[in-house]
């Protein structure tokens, strides 16, 4: 497995060291489950942002027509083309 060398004030060293003890865990797991945790939840923002994007592009009409003051300069000129 493909392996990371990072390097940590010696504060945050013994940050880790207390965290990692008062867990029951190792410094590394302590590491890697936090470097996990972060990429799931970038892969889920990137996941809702996509979602929303379709939605709202699946529902413009309905957005502008809601909130035409929201529209850009010329947007309802465009759709009405």
């Amino acid at each position: 497995m493909p392996a990371l060398n990072v390097e940590f004030s010696d504060r945050e060293l013994e940050d880790l060291r207390q965290i990692a003890k008062e867990r029951g865990t190792s410094m590394k797991a302590l590491v890697r489950e936090a470097a996990a945790a972060d990429i799931a939840r970038h892969r889920a923002l990137k996941e809702g942002a996509e979602a929303f994007r379709r939605f709202f592009a699946t529902h413009a009409d309905e957005f502008a027509a809601a909130f035409p003051d929201d529209e850009p300069a010329g947007h309802g000129e465009r759709r009405a083309g």
